[in-house]
């Protein structure tokens, strides 16, 4: 009878901090942390007029750091690189996943590195596993913006400071139309992040956030983007975790999740649209990476600059040496392009601000 009621009582000690929220004396802490005033600006333009930037990546290897990033044509997605020796000033280097013809992401590509350094102030190096790199991508086959039934691919790489093609899995991981689909992803699947999840809090080593849009219609009849999450023990096979998404406000857009881990909390910074005018940067945080409490406070970056003045969004934060860097997409009067936010006054960027 004891060890039956000592076992129940663990199981509830257990549900109890797995469900714990973060209190909002914890939460303002973690603004404090994080909050970048200084708009330093533009630190990717677009590289023509018929070429836009989008969803920033960062990792550092050796000396170097190194960002992933998309480009849009008007015909769709390709993952491109570029390196810099201190964030600020970025040189493209070239391709890592081109158009293809007749596959199911003939021209939607749009690639996030995996298993980068999730430590505040850490590394950001990133993880090698079954020595390969890895990456999560966006794809497609339709033309156009976002266009079509999307999915979530997979691909692996020997180097990814190099702008060489990577290699692709040859069917998306998660689609839509799997059969355990939920009804917050049943319509289409946007982009992904994939973390390692070291001490299993999940009960599995990898953990992917993504996010995504269901059939089921908001109030008004519109459909909203939703972040949820699934798990896999080898990369290449993944399950959804859950009957509901981990962030949602049931309208609008929650999406573009980045975790990084501060002291025994993990941070996701995500953006922002249409529940309130514009696109914005938030944060949510969580002691488990499945209960997550939401910021009610200011927004971590919104629209004030003319190169952000449409939309502020889709977030990647380092802190570096003291600086945090908060990377963001900016569309604006010079187009779809990749700005910074930091903590400590910069200047400005020369290529506009």
């Amino acid at each position: 009878m004891i060890r039956l009621i000592t076992s129940a009582f663990l199981l509830l000690i257990s549900f109890t901090t797995f469900a714990q929220s973060v209190s909002k004396e914890a939460m303002q802490r973690v603004f404090d942390k994080i909050k970048t005033p200084y708009k330093y600006g533009i630190v990717l333009p677009q590289p023509d007029k018929g070429r836009m930037v989008d969803s920033p990546t960062i990792f550092r290897k050796g000396t170097n750091w190194y960002m992933t990033y998309i480009i849009f044509d008007g015909k769709g997605y390709e993952t491109w690189l570029a390196k810099s020796a201190n964030l600020l000033q970025w040189t493209m280097l070239g391709k890592l996943m081109s158009f293809t013809n007749n596959t199911w992401d003939a021209t939607q590509k749009a690639g996030y590195v995996a298993l980068v350094n999730t430590d505040w102030g850490g590394t950001y190096d990133v993880e090698k596993y079954q020595n390969k790199y890895w990456m999560s991508y966006l794809g497609g086959s339709e033309k156009g913006y976002e266009a079509g039934r999307l999915g979530i691919g997979i691909a692996t790489s020997s180097d990814l400071t190099k702008p060489d093609e990577v290699q692709r899995l040859p069917d998306p991981v998660l689609s839509a139309v799997d059969k355990d689909a939920r009804w917050y992803d049943d319509k289409t699947i946007y982009k992904s992040l994939v973390i390692r999840d070291k001490a299993k809090k999940t009960g599995y080593p990898f953990v992917m956030y993504y996010n995504a849009k269901g059939t089921k219609p908001d109030a008004k009849g519109n459909g909203f983007e939703n972040i949820a999450m699934a798990v896999s023990n080898d990369m290449t096979h993944w399950k959804r975790y859950g009957q509901e998404p981990l962030i949602t406000r049931k309208t609008g857009i929650c999406g573009d999740a980045q975790i990084t881990k501060i002291g025994d909390l993990y941070v996701m910074f995500y953006f922002g649209a249409f529940w309130k005018p514009g696109a914005f940067e938030r944060f949510a945080c969580s002691y488990d990476l499945v209960n997550w409490t939401d910021w009610d406070g200011a927004d971590l970056i919104a629209p004030t600059e003319p190169y952000d003045k449409t939309y502020a969004h889709k977030p990647w934060v380092v802190k570096w040496k003291g600086v945090v860097y908060h990377f963001y997409n900016a569309v604006g009067d010079k187009g779809r392009v990749i700005a910074v936010a930091t903590s400590k006054d910069l200047g400005k960027s020369p290529l506009g601000n």
